[in-house]
């Protein structure tokens, strides 16, 4: 298995897009970022969230998503998608969702990060990915991401080593929890 690594930073304000007969305004389209940027306690610098009563906050500060997903993703849709695409901030590799507990604290640069959840995917992901019913097709993936709390701020880029610190006391992977969450198992 390769070293966990941070693989990619991605950043985005909220904008209004249109959406079927609706306007919505959402900040899940993230860009790359090629410099290093600041983990906040509510956020990466440079980064919002659009709707803050289901997303952010210090529970939902950063969203990583593991290259294992864009692997399902190619072999499901046949598309290359970029890093972002799923709305994550940090792209990462080596730590997929069946095998990171929520507790876990990483270390990441100088910024201290600690699993909080898995991901649950609102109808912005579907609206960003042009089909109505990829909700459901993500939470059938087993590929849903995981949110992290920032213990201790601190810059992080690209290509930084991603040191587990601590394991945490949940038992359960973040892919078990989901499972439990989306009633699967």
């Amino acid at each position: 298995m390769t070293a966990p690594r941070l693989v990619s930073v991605q950043v985005g304000q909220p904008r209004q897009v249109e959406g079927g007969n609706r306007s919505v305004r959402t900040a899940i389209f993230k860009e790359p970022v090629l410099f290093r940027v600041w983990a906040r306690r509510l956020n990466l610098e440079g980064d919002r969230q659009a709707d803050l009563r289901v997303h952010g906050g210090p529970d939902k500060a950063v969203y990583a998503y593991d290259l294992s997903g864009y692997a399902h993703w190619r072999r499901e849709l046949g598309l290359e998608l970029p890093h972002g695409q799923f709305g994550e901030n940090l792209t990462v590799e080596g730590l997929p969702e069946s095998s990171v507990r929520v507790g876990d604290i990483y270390r990441i640069g100088d910024a201290l990060l600690q699993v909080s959840q898995p991901r649950s995917p609102c109808f912005k992901l579907s609206l960003k990915m042009g089909r109505p019913d990829f909700g459901k097709a993500f939470v059938a993936s087993r590929h849903p991401g995981f949110y992290l709390r920032v213990l201790e701020e601190g810059e992080l880029g690209a290509g930084d080593a991603i040191t587990l610190v601590e394991a945490g006391p949940e038992r359960a992977t973040v892919a078990r929890i989901a499972d439990r969450l989306f009633h699967r198992a």
